[in-house]
């Protein structure tokens, strides 16, 4: 065989293998896909999408569908991105009915701020999941930047975050450094916000954020505040709190440990340590010592810096130890709104005891209630018909109670619109979590169609959007189903109020949650017109 025939074959026959064992390379190497942009890592479905993909998440497959047929509807017209960002995977059925709340809160949200003519942009709408605990987060956000800069997803903002983590704050950073948008729904840690004031201008923390739902500092200032003499006097209380590493048990502690109390001094602080939000571990045992060491005070009001999941085995080892006739408190944060999911009859009959009276009930501060307007209402309304004899005009209702009342209203007709929504089930409004999440939608709706100028297809900087959440006050504030939203200079809400809820068990089985009050930041309600002050009174 001539020399060049032998060289050719042999460079032919390396082609072979290096095509060959590139082909095999890639394929081992393949990223494990679970749908167009979402990569199966350690089990989870990370990534994003707005195409109708549930991450495998049962209950939410209707609500990701409704998402990606309204995407779809926009998708000719003047549209922006928003993202929903928060772990979307699990197979604990309480975690997975909080998670088509939230999604249920976006997709009508979506719906509402999309309604209106001649008003763009649009808002499509995708799911960010970055897996348990936001432990993917970083990968995600990569994703999220690059759809920032690109000219076909124009991501806008970023909303979601519905746990206060260290996870979720670097995640709230990364983006926010990058001027991204980010509207905080749910998180109510008090290191993930920019403070108000010269300071908090000059340098925020995390430029161009912002949050509709009290710190946990001012829940807790509300929560002392609504119960008195109760909630203050030393002797009378005791902090429970968490020692696991997490934003919202250590600022929920911090919080309730700066209550001013009055009176002789009460019993120390009780601390615990969880292994994780969603494991209980020793917990058990080491509640039943901290129920036996309370049992030995004077105290009957509890405050809890601690999750849903942990909150209920301690109310439950509280009511077991029994310590008498005596009756308990439990107070909390808002993490606590999704304790009744957690709740079986078992459990509410343990709270019970075997008189039927309640031995313990469970406060905790709701970021908002269905019940809150009509009821505050109907007491306003009784109080100014003895004051002034006759009943009030509409004009007269005090906006911070009968704008809400208004909003929730329109909610509630939306979600009768099965035609309309295309939802197999409506959501249940009582867990606060479509409310809050509705209303950052309205929010960000606002922020996007004041800061939008020029052509219907001009889109607004990101900077233009960021910029746009401190004047989203007074004759531009926030009509939200969960209460006024006038935001700050840092981009805070400005005296939200809370929901004061008790999870009483009663005498009735399944017990009952039960809205007692509103709970202000501020100890007062908001100003008319929802005007800041420049300082408090």
């Amino acid at each position: 065989m001539p020399r060049w025939k032998k060289f050719l074959y042999a460079l032919l026959a390396t082609a072979v293998v290096v095509t060959g064992s590139w082909f095999g390379w890639s394929v081992l190497h393949r990223p494990d896909t679970c749908a167009e942009g979402v990569e199966r890592i350690g089990g989870e479905c990370v990534g994003v999408d707005g195409t109708g993909y549930d991450f495998g998440t049962k209950g939410i497959a209707d609500v990701v569908r409704a998402i990606a047929r309204e995407n779809e509807r926009i998708e000719k017209l003047p549209y922006v991105t928003v993202a929903m960002m928060m772990p979307l995977q699990t197979d604990r059925p309480a975690l997975r009915g909080q998670i088509r709340s939230d999604l249920a809160g976006a997709y009508l949200g979506q719906l509402k701020a999309n309604e209106g003519e001649g008003e763009p942009p649009k808002i499509r709408l995708v799911l960010a999941n970055p897996g348990r605990d936001y432990g993917h987060q970083s990968a995600v956000v990569d994703t999220l930047l690059r759809m920032a800069d690109s000219p076909e997803d124009r991501l806008r903002a970023v909303t979601g975050f519905n746990l206060s983590l260290d996870a979720t704050e670097e995640a709230v950073r990364r983006l926010t450094e990058h001027q991204v948008p980010v509207l905080g729904s749910r998180i109510t840690g008090d290191r993930i916000a920019n403070a108000d004031g010269p300071d908090g201008m000059a340098k925020p923390a995390f430029p161009g954020l912002a949050r509709i739902i009290p710190t946990n500092h001012e829940v807790a200032q509300a929560l002392a505040g609504f119960n008195g003499e109760r909630g203050r006097e030393d002797r009378r209380t005791v902090l429970v709190h968490d020692t696991r590493r997490d934003s919202y048990d250590e600022s929920l502690a911090k919080a309730f440990d700066r209550i001013e109390e009055s009176g002789p001094a009460g019993p120390a602080a009780m601390p615990f340590t969880s292994p994780a939000i969603d494991e209980v571990g020793s917990t058990g045992n080491q509640f039943t010592q901290i129920a036996n060491n309370i049992c030995d005070t004077e105290a009957d009001t509890v405050y809890f810096a601690g999750r849903a999941l942990h909150l209920r085995l301690f109310a439950l080892k509280l009511a077991e130890v029994g310590c008498g006739h005596r009756h308990y408190t439990i107070i909390s944060g808002s993490d606590a709104a999704s304790l009744r999911q957690n709740m079986s009859e078992k459990d509410w009959r343990r709270l019970r005891g075997t008189d039927g009276e309640a031995k313990v009930t469970v406060q905790y501060a709701a970021p908002a209630h269905p019940d809150a307007w009509s009821t505050e209402l109907a007491a306003w309304r009784k109080r100014w018909e003895r004051t002034h004899g006759r009943e009030p005009a509409g004009r007269e209702e005090p906006q911070y109670l009968a704008e809400p009342d208004r909003s929730l209203a329109e909610l509630k007709r939306l979600i009768a619109d099965a035609g309309r929504t295309g939802l197999d089930s409506p959501p249940n409004l009582e867990d606060s979590r479509t409310m809050l999440v509705y209303d950052g939608m309205l929010t960000i709706g606002t922020a996007l169609h004041q800061v939008q100028s020029g052509g219907a297809d001009q889109v607004p900087g990101l900077e233009d959007v960021g910029r746009e959440w401190s004047r989203l006050q007074s004759r531009h504030r926030v009509r939200g189903t969960s209460g006024l939203i006038c935001l700050t200079s840092g981009g805070n809400p400005y005296d939200k109020p809370v929901a004061v809820v008790e999870l009483d068990p009663g005498r009735a089985a399944g017990g009952r949650v039960k809205f007692v009050g509103l709970g202000w930041p501020t100890g007062r309600a908001q100003p008319k017109n929802c005007v800041i002050p420049s300082r408090t009174p």
